[in-house]
């Protein structure tokens, strides 16, 4: 990487790492903390809660990646923080579930995860790309490993309100970190997207190759989604592990899986082997949701699997957006970004709410089942790719 793309990297990738701490303190403790809440023993509305800042999300990713094109990407992404500050104040004043939800929607309408991958693909080479958003996969889980220690001891210190008061704050720094490290754009980024015609929005939306990328981010967040409405629970139960003590299992187990992420991606770029470390990432998420769905007794088994989920699922998070822009055609890349996150928000939202009801109808174990038979179906549609990014920004097709 140049000094250039890698300030651009860091300082997006910090940026996307304060909104999303933001949102991580809440996964660990919400499930518990909801029962102190009314209408908080329901499972379905604590699916919503953790899921209908997706559906927000989902509803808006497109609206703002078209206005990134269109508008630049700066004052989209500030409006973005500001409305996700926003929704904080609103659920840290929550004294029920339902406003809780009203707060987390608000958030949501802060939809800009399109925009800022759209600018560092502005701000880095093709051959550079998957490494930058490997480096913004890596401060998203190394923020949700933090998020897994601080959650439970800010929890303790300040309530459920008082992570959301830090969320808003978060988000005004995210606002500073935008307007202060954040390069603008190269020129020649700029003179060729005024020269370009725009490419028609239909074109990008059902691109076959960049559907099946879409198709796999649903089925990726569906699944993380699903997973942490049972997850937590579980420990607790069957492992009789105190939910203060939970960062026990998450920290390490998400550290390691950053230390072996980016020997395959490195791999499959340098040789021209990406798909097969796509579909490799692919098989071992189907093996861990077949495994959790096989109920293992223990901490071990449980913290192994939640390794293998996470290493496979760090690989995918970088390779899926750096496809995505590398195939779109380049004068409508926040737009096809947009789509992308929109569809990966709306897969966030279907784990939450659906893996709150299979659990509260069939109960925990058949979340698991669900998940296998998701991936399942993805790994389908995945073996019908016909193009693939190669070496040096080329495209090539499958063989």
């Amino acid at each position: 990487m140049t000094p250039r793309e890698r300030r651009a990297s860091l300082a997006l990738a910090s940026l996307y790492a304060f909104r999303m701490l933001g949102l991580f303190l809440v996964l660990p403790v919400f499930a518990v903390h909801a029962h102190q809440l009314p209408g908080g023993s329901d499972p379905l509305l604590v699916g919503l809660v953790l899921g209908v800042y997706s559906l927000t999300q989902g509803l808006l990713q497109l609206p703002f990646g078209i206005a990134s094109d269109r508008f630049g990407r700066r004052p989209v992404i500030v409006f973005g923080l500001l409305l996700f500050a926003l929704g904080s104040v609103v659920a840290a004043a929550a004294t029920d579930i339902w406003t809780t939800i009203v707060g987390r929607a608000l958030q949501g309408t802060g939809a800009i995860s399109a925009a800022i991958t759209a600018c560092i693909a502005d701000n880095t080479r093709d051959s550079q790309r998957t490494k930058a958003m490997a480096l913004v996969g890596a401060s998203i889980g190394l923020t949700f490993a933090v998020s897994l220690v601080a959650a439970p001891v800010l929890y303790r210190w300040w309530g459920m309100s008082g992570i959301f008061n830090l969320t808003a704050g978060l988000a005004l720094a995210g606002i500073l970190i935008m307007w202060f490290a954040v390069p603008g754009l190269p020129r020649e980024v700029q003179v060729r997207g005024a020269a370009l015609e725009r490419t028609p929005l239909r074109a990008v939306a059902f691109d076959p190759e960049l559907l099946r990328l879409n198709v796999g981010i649903f089925a990726l967040h569906l699944v993380q989604m699903a997973m942490f409405v049972v997850l937590p629970t579980w420990l607790v139960e069957r492992a009789q592990l105190p939910l203060g003590d939970h960062w026990k299992v998450y920290l390490p187990v998400v550290l390691v899986s950053f230390a072996v992420m980016m020997p395959p991606i490195h791999w499959g770029e340098r040789n021209g082997r990406l798909k097969a470390v796509f579909l490799a990432s692919i098989a071992l998420i189907l093996a861990s949701q077949i495994g959790y769905a096989a109920q293992p007794g223990g901490l071990w088994p449980f913290a192994l699997l939640l390794l293998v989920f996470f290493a496979a699922f760090n690989v995918l998070e970088a390779c899926l957006p750096s496809m995505v822009s590398r195939l779109a055609p380049p004068d409508v890349k926040g737009t096809a970004l947009g789509i992308y996150n929109t569809i990966q928000a709306l897969g966030l939202f279907a784990g939450g709410a659906l893996g709150g009801w299979v659990s509260s109808r069939f109960g925990p174990v058949s979340v698991f089942v669900l998940c296998a038979a998701v991936t399942a179906a993805w790994m389908g549609v995945a073996l019908g790719a016909r193009r693939w990014p190669a070496p040096g920004g080329r495209t090539a097709a499958a063989h």
